[in-house]
């Protein structure tokens, strides 16, 4: 489906505010500023991805066009400047995606997270824990209307097996009266093995014990909610949460990456190849560590300016990451590189190193004449060994290679 958003409203001004907030998010959108204008647009071309709802237009005052949007199984929000009780309850027994009171004053920054979210809640993984299949349907519900990619199981033996297969699971919701195991038991044995900076658990309880919320908490849980859930306080607990564990993934991506080349830095490099040899005992792979250098780089900054310099880097570093996709590649500083192979053989290693190399003096750096060369120096690694010294061997036949000329690939022996 296209990601077309559909703007319901009257008012010119207000409609033009959502337009150009929807267009910033990379939506298409087009205006109806009528049940009529609605009526022929969908008649044309149902296909729209989200849709803002007035609750009040000139030919449907009390809400008319809500369910027929919504018949044409497109998501809704609903968009109003008055919301007395009896109509917000009537709105929410609606299967939309959330309402937002115009005169707020945060009412359109929120509209903009709202609308976000329906773009990038496709990516993120939901797992719902409950015996009971009535809430656990209603939970799944909730979280499909918001995009989100929703797996359930009944058991918190079942959802282990569903996180150990699904890694890519970000948020757990689980209820804690299960049948052999509940769901502070199932938080604990989470938390043995992910942290609250890698997934969420929040859990819910139908029973109105105050205990169960401080139990959850104690035991490293994110959130708890009371059952029935309430869909407003649902979706902004949700909101909060995957909004956090965001900040916290974009600190920890930029204390791992270089700044400039968005390769992994020197001290992730270090930790992650430690972290792989530990683990590397009794496996069929070969490990190989290599000593990249882009020769000439002090020369290209002083005759072509450090901005050439930074291209070249930049360039270089993409041909890393595309050549040898799957493996281990860092930027140590300057024109120094790095890379971890984990392969089959030592020739494996070997040819992806010549043909980085080889694509290297490809490199056109826009703008000038500059040849890149390289020179790579590649060992086996001996788990026995530390990283350091892995790392003094490994440049030691750097130097080997520089010494035979540019462009030059030396793999030491086993």
């Amino acid at each position: 489906m296209s990601q077309n958003l559909l703007i319901i409203e009257d008012s010119p001004a207000i409609s033009k505010v959502i337009e150009r907030i929807g267009v910033s998010l990379g939506y298409q959108t087009t205006i109806a500023h009528s049940f009529a204008d609605v009526k022929r647009l969908l008649s044309d071309n149902p296909d729209y991805y989200v849709a803002t709802i007035d609750l009040g237009l000139p030919d449907a005052p009390n809400g008319e066009v809500i369910p027929y949007v919504l018949e044409h199984k497109i998501p809704g929000i609903v968009m109003t400047g008055r919301m007395e009780d009896t109509t917000r309850k009537k709105i929410l027994n609606l299967p939309i995606v959330d309402y937002i009171t115009k005169e707020n004053a945060q009412a359109y920054h929120y509209l903009l997270r709202v609308l976000h979210c329906q773009l990038t809640n496709k990516d993120i993984s939901v797992l719902v824990v409950d015996d009971s299949l009535t809430a656990r349907n209603h939970t799944c519900q909730l979280l499909r209307r918001r995009n989100f990619t929703v797996y359930d199981v009944p058991d918190g033996t079942k959802a282990l097996q569903v996180l150990e297969a699904k890694p890519e699971i970000k948020i757990v919701i689980t209820d804690h009266e299960m049948p052999g195991m509940s769901g502070v038991e199932l938080l604990q044995k989470i938390r043995k093995q992910q942290a609250n900076n890698e997934l969420i658990v929040i859990g819910v309880s139908g029973t109105d014990r105050d205990i169960n919320s401080a139990k959850f908490i104690k035991n490293g849980a994110d959130d708890f909610l009371q059952k029935p859930l309430f869909p407003e306080e649902f979706y902004c607990r949700i909101m909060q949460h995957i909004e956090k564990l965001q900040y916290l993934e974009k600190i920890e991506l930029a204390a791992n990456q270089d700044y400039l080349t968005t390769l992994y830095n020197r001290r992730y490099f270090l930790d992650k190849a430690t972290e792989i040899i530990k683990c590397a005992i009794d496996t069929p792979e070969t490990y190989v560590l290599a000593s990249i250098y882009i020769n000439d780089f002090k020369s290209v900054n002083e005759k072509h300016g450090h901005e050439t310099g930074d291209v070249m880097l930049n360039e270089f570093a993409q041909l890393l990451k595309k050549d040898l996709k799957g493996h281990l590649t860092a930027r140590f500083g300057g024109a120094e590189f790095a890379a971890f192979l984990t392969v089959e053989k030592l020739e494996e290693a070997k040819a992806l190193l010549e043909e980085v190399s080889k694509k290297a003096q490809s490199l056109s750096i826009k703008g000038t004449n500059i040849k890149v060369s390289t020179n790579i120096g590649a060992m086996p690694v001996d788990i026995e060994k530390s990283m350091k010294e892995l790392l003094k061997i490994a440049d030691s036949t750097l130097q080997q290679s520089i010494k035979q000329g540019v462009n030059k690939v030396l793999v030491a022996p086993n």
